[in-house]
Order: structure tokens, then sequence, then C-alpha cells
């Protein structure tokens, strides 16, 4: 009798322990993001505005409370490019060229996290993210549509459908608005900055901030122009250059305008940059990619920069000092914000880790939430860039699975992080103490 009792507390104990530890990964895994469902812009179908595949744009809302209630977060989701009717069709009937493929529902952290502590100026704003499925940053229009293929290159109408149906939301009494985007996203905040500005109130005070959309205009390492000439197609696919700053097409082909650095002069509205030096997918897909590469001789650096050779990381730095030269024309002035850290990294705002974190990257002892903070709020300008890798400890590296698994394309698949897909691993401290939990529960407690 008394064995049965000592074996029932047992029993308990361990049950208790097994709540627990299953109560430890639920926060871990949830503490930090908030599920958001999707809204269809349908009226977009009407005028055009609309998916590779012909579907209506859509997005996902968490509305703002408090003294964030008249403030706005739109944030453009990323997903690479398609620049012919080949690779169009291959995304066509993905999530990335319809909507009728998205998911209903996605997480919101990093700089669309609702939680104060996770996001402490923008977590009671009004925040958007804005799903892709154009496959040209938001700037094609081709009224004609081949009924072979029935694709639609209508990006740039689609973009003006989104925000048009923000404001009948409430964003056109904005008092603060950011235009904000990830990668091919990142690049669509810098395309439409000035004009998500004309399209909101005038009164409300408006900035965009890229997130690893800074793509520069570099050779390859066989020498060749690899993404001068897709963006050229890109561009001439989707008819994008009536929707290009008119300030660079006027003086350059319109495919050069697609490139950042030859646009960002002339954009009047406060801009942020923020970008890796050694942007994971820059050196995938510009530098280092798979046609440049017929004997794979760089496939484990990319996967993993810490598998680099010393010529590799030479090269890297190269091209580090390509990427800064570019830059240069961010200017100077306090209305540009600059956070280029030395990590090997892409997409930075979006995943908490990199956003706001005990452990997440700094510079000059600043995170990239209060640099962005600190700078939208005009409460202190920040224009800091890193030195070369590897001197900064609180890098968050990203390690990449196995592209021979997943093949590697500069479209439609592009190894982008996103919500729909499995995004390459950060080394985190988080998902190693879920590991442990996880270890600890098995090896160690079996209800019962």
């Amino acid at each position: 009798m008394a064995f049965f009792h000592f074996s029932s507390k047992m029993a308990d104990a361990r049950l208790r322990t097994w709540l627990w530890v299953v109560l430890s990964i639920q926060i871990l895994l949830k503490s930090e993001a908030t599920n958001v469902s999707i809204t269809y812009v349908q009226n977009a179908v009407a005028k055009g505005a609309v998916c590779l595949d012909g579907s209506p744009p859509a997005y996902h809302f968490n509305k703002g409370l408090g003294t964030g209630a008249n403030n706005w977060l739109v944030q453009f989701e990323g997903g690479g490019w398609c620049n012919n009717v080949t690779t169009c069709l291959a995304r066509r009937d993905t999530r990335l060229g319809s909507s009728k493929e998205m998911v209903k529902e996605v997480a919101f952290s990093g700089i669309l996290s609702n939680n104060h502590s996770f996001n402490p100026d923008f977590y009671n704003w009004n925040r958007i993210k804005v799903r892709y499925c154009d496959g040209a940053s938001f700037t094609g229009d081709v009224e004609a549509v081949d009924p072979a293929t029935k694709l639609h290159f209508r990006g740039a109408r689609a973009f003006v459908a989104i925000i048009e149906d923000l404001l009948s939301k409430g964003m056109s009494d904005a008092e603060n608005a950011i235009l904000s985007g990830c990668s091919a996203g990142g690049l669509t905040s810098i395309l439409h900055c000035d004009r998500f500005r004309a399209l909101m109130p005038t009164s409300a005070t408006v900035k965009c901030v890229a997130d690893a959309g800074y793509f520069i205009n570099a050779k390859d390492i066989s020498g060749a122009q690899h993404i001068e000439t897709f963006y050229s197609e890109v561009v001439a696919t989707h008819g994008s250059a009536k929707n290009l700053p008119t300030s660079c097409t006027s003086r350059l082909r319109p495919g050069l305008c697609f490139f950042p650095q030859n646009v960002v002069k002339q954009i009047q509205t406060p801009l942020f940059i923020l970008n890796a030096a050694y942007d994971a997918w820059q050196i995938k897909n510009i530098l280092a990619p798979g046609v440049a590469d017929p004997h794979g001789t760089w496939h484990s650096c990319k996967l993993d920069i810490n598998n680099c050779s010393l010529d590799q990381l030479q090269i890297m730095q190269d091209f580090r000092q390509q990427f800064l030269d570019a830059l240069s024309r961010v200017g100077t002035s306090p209305s540009r914000g600059i956070f280029i850290d030395s990590c090997y990294a892409h997409c930075q705002s979006e995943m908490q880790e990199t956003w706001l974190r005990d452990d997440s990257p700094v510079l000059m002892e600043t995170s990239i939430a209060k640099a962005v903070g600190d700078w939208y709020y005009d409460r202190r300008p920040f224009q800091k860039i890193d030195c070369a890798y590897p001197c900064n400890p609180t890098c968050h590296n990203m390690v990449f699975d196995d592209p021979k698994e997943h093949p590697e394309h500069i479209a439609p698949q592009s190894h982008e992080p996103s919500f729909s897909s499995p995004c390459p691993a950060y080394n985190r401290p988080k998902m190693q103490i879920l590991s442990w939990l996880v270890s600890f529960f098995i090896f160690n407690f079996h209800p019962g």
C-alpha cells in the first residue's frame, strides 16, 4: 500500500513536470507572435489590380489601439521576382502568384508585433502585412492578358488598390505612417516610397523603411552581369518602366532603375535602409548564383558562412565594399537612416530575434528596433555601418538547408524567409532552449 502511494506521488510529480514542459513550449512558441487573418481586396479585381493568376491581392491587418489608433505601418512581403513567361508560370499557382494559395493566417512578430516589450515604438499601430503575388515588386502593368497563359502583370495597379482599400478603412486619418518591406518587399518600399507619400494625407508624417531591399548591380564570380540582365528581363516582362521613378528612367535604361542605387538619391520621402553587408540572398544569387558556379565550389559556403574558405571570404569582403559604394548614394541627410550590420543575414525586421530581443544584433549598443524608432520619431538620427565580418559577435548568421533538396533559383523560389514555407534557420537561442526542453521531457518524464 505504501509502495502504491509512493508510486502515485511519483506519477503525479511526473505529470506536473510534463504539463510544465508542455506549457513552457507553448509559451516559447507563442509569446513572440500573434496570428492574423487574411483580407482579400475583392473590389480590386474589377480594376484589373490582381495577382499573376488574376486573383485579388491580399493582406493581413492587425488593428491599432489607444495612442496608435491613427498610426499605420504597411509591410510588404518578399519573394523574389519572375523574369519571363516560364518563371512567372512557375509561380502563378503558388502563394507567390495567387491569393488562392496563401495561408489564411500569418504570424506577426518583430516590427509587426503587438507586444510592447518586443516592439515598443509600433506595437499599438495599425499593422498590415501585404502579401506578395505579382513577381515584380508591385511595378508591372500590362493591359493584355495572354489567353494561353492567363498571366496578369498588374502589380502597380495592385499596389494602388491595396493602399486605397486601407485608406477607406481609416488610413485616410493617419497621423503617422510607414511603408516598409522585406527583400523584394523592401525594394517595393524604396521604389514606391514617394508614391506612398503622395497617396497619404498631407498632414501625416510619412517615412519608408527598406529591410534587405538594397540590391546592388554587381558582377558575379564569373564576371557576368547576371543580376543586371535578370532585372532588365523583369522590367520588360512586366511592363514596369512606366512605374519606375522618372528621375531615373529619364537618364538610364529602365532595367537599371530597378536597382536602389540608381533611384535612392532622388527619393524625397525620409528613408531608412536596414541591410546586412553580407546579405545572404545577394551572396547566393547576385555574387555566386548557380549559373556562375557550375562545379558547386560555393555550395557549402552559401549554406553557412562558417564553411567559407579564406579566398571566398575575401571575395565576400570585396562584395561588401561594392555594397558600401552603392550605399553611399543614400546620402548623409538626417532624413536618411542606415543600419548596416556585418551579418550573413537577410530580412531582420520581421524576425523577433533580430528585431528586438536580449540577444538581437546591435550597432553601437543599439538594436534595430531602437535605431528605427529613434529615427522615425526624430529622437536621434541613426547612420551606422558595421566593421567587416567577423567583427560583430551579436550577429545571428543564417544557416540554410541543402539547396539540392530545394533548388535555388533567383525566381520563383528564392529561399526568402516567408510565412508559408520553411525559413532558413538562424542560430537561435530560443530554439536551443526549446530543443533542450523537448529532449528533457522525452528522456526523463513519461506520464503514466
